[in-house]
């Protein structure tokens, strides 16, 4: 008989919660199969057999918070599955049994009448069952961290956002005129993120302050941009980091963006996937989101949140024209990053959006 144990997952991590069983007790399991769905607080996590045989138990249910070590099950070595069992055919006995009249009993005499009791004033009566009306469930790991991590960045940084706008249009017109050729070189469609990455690594450089964090009663200047990018999924917002984006490309900035969404819907985020980020992108836009203002991803100083995309009127050269916009927020620690610096980056990622070309030269 071996056990099924919860292994170790990571530093940090103590334990999790059982999202899925992929077998149930009888089924015959070999060596590598992914017996259950592990959902911890960072990343989802799968737990394989070690041995091959037949899943002889399972101590703990879908739903269960279980620890690292924990025994959630056994496997019969070399065990065979069970054979299905045939139906018992029913006897011609149990057959004429069930076909025969059942005894009439005598009618009983009806009980004698009672007064209906008066009815309750309608303020005092309980509310109707809420069956089929509400559906509960536990939090999982996953979404317990964002609560924490959320609730924790609100408690523990001054945040305060600063708003603008950009021109899309000339971002815009660069990705149709070179879309064509792009995919045909890498392979992967131009998107807007890889320009707004590229504008954050110029903006960061620019105003160094923002790229910052508190440790303590010290603030931690970085000189790296690994630039993290918010992704939705089903289970909740993750967050996987983008390495050195200074030195990637457009295409591999695209390419990287594009592995994060498969790998976060698969399932198979792992934790380095989603750590050691300076400062983070969200696109809220991509819902419908006209104006927000995001909360930043501690331990990092600052977020930038994108939003929809909206032809409105706007002055040029004393003209009022159409153009497409997009509101952009930036959210930022006010204990370590002032109000000018916070203005000062964002105009800059501004200018770079509205005059993409200067990315490609480093102008």
């Amino acid at each position: 008989m071996s056990d099924i144990k919860i292994p170790a997952l990571g530093e940090s991590v103590a334990g999790g919660q059982i999202s899925k069983w992929h077998f149930k007790a009888g089924d015959a399991v070999k060596v590598g199969d992914v017996l259950l769905t592990l959902e911890t607080d960072k990343v989802a996590a799968e737990v394989t057999a070690e041995v091959t045989g037949v899943l002889a138990s399972i101590n703990h249910q879908e739903g269960d918070d279980v620890l690292v070590g924990a025994v959630v099950g056994t496997i019969t070595e070399g065990a065979a599955a069970p054979a299905a069992v045939a139906p018992k055919v029913e006897s011609k006995k149990q057959e004429v049994e069930a076909s025969a009249p059942a005894a009439v009993e005598a009618p009983k005499p009806a009980p004698a009448p009672k007064p209906e009791p008066a009815p309750e004033p309608s303020a005092l009566r309980s509310p109707p069952a809420a069956s089929g009306r509400i559906t509960r469930k536990k939090m999982s790991p996953l979404r317990r961290k964002i609560a924490e991590q959320l609730v924790s960045a609100q408690q523990n940084a001054a945040i305060l956002t600063t708003f603008n706008e950009c021109d899309m249009s000339n971002v815009m017109a660069m990705r149709s005129k070179l879309q064509d050729s792009f995919v045909k070189s890498h392979g992967v469609k131009l998107g807007f993120m890889s320009f707004f990455v590229k504008a954050v690594v110029e903006a960061l450089k620019a105003v160094p302050q923002i790229n910052v964090r508190v440790e303590g009663d010290e603030i931690v200047q970085q000189h790296y941009y690994d630039i993290g990018v918010a992704v939705g999924t089903e289970k909740g917002l993750i967050v996987p980091v983008l390495r050195d984006a200074d030195q990637k490309s457009f295409a591999g900035i695209e390419k990287d963006i594009l592995a994060y969404a498969a790998k976060a819907k698969e399932g198979k985020i792992t934790l380095p996937d989603l750590t050691g980020g300076v400062f983070t992108i969200s696109n809220g836009g991509v819902y419908g989101s006209l104006l927000s203002t995001p909360i930043i991803n501690p331990p990092q100083s600052a977020i930038l949140g994108m939003h929809s995309i909206q032809q409105r009127p706007v002055a040029v050269d004393g003209q009022v024209v159409i153009r497409p916009m997009m509101n952009l927020a930036l959210s930022y620690d006010h204990r370590v990053v002032d109000g000018k610096e916070a203005v000062t980056f964002l105009i800059r990622i501004k200018d770079c959006i509205e005059n993409p070309a200067r990315m490609l030269v480093g102008a």
